[in-house]
């Protein structure tokens, strides 16, 4: 778990995998045109979140599909908010969104 922890610190990575959410599957080309970093940095944040195993991959001929996987997410999430009240939490999420809108 810590390894996932580590892997989430990191704003690009989260980015990344924002990105992989937003439209699962993407080789690296696809994820370094919406980077502003070289194709080389863009490479060592995926081996990151691979070591975590929040991105699996699927090599494809000569590329390599990336996937996003949710599954540490989702334990982290039932170990960590699952103390809470998740009524709660859930209630004071809706009502953050709804001013957010307001804006």
């Amino acid at each position: 778990m810590d390894a996932v922890f580590r892997a989430l610190a990191d704003p690009t990575r989260r980015q990344l995998l924002d990105s992989l959410h937003a439209r699962n599957g993407q080789t690296l080309s696809a994820l370094c045109a919406e980077m502003d970093m070289t194709r080389q940095a863009v490479a060592k944040h995926l081996a990151i979140l691979e070591e975590a195993n929040l991105v699996a991959t699927i090599r494809k001929g000569r590329e390599k599909e990336h996937y996003l996987n949710p599954v540490p997410i989702n334990e982290i999430a039932e170990r960590w908010i699952g103390k809470f009240e998740r009524g709660r939490l859930n209630a004071l999420s809706d009502l953050k969104k709804r001013l957010e809108r307001e804006d």
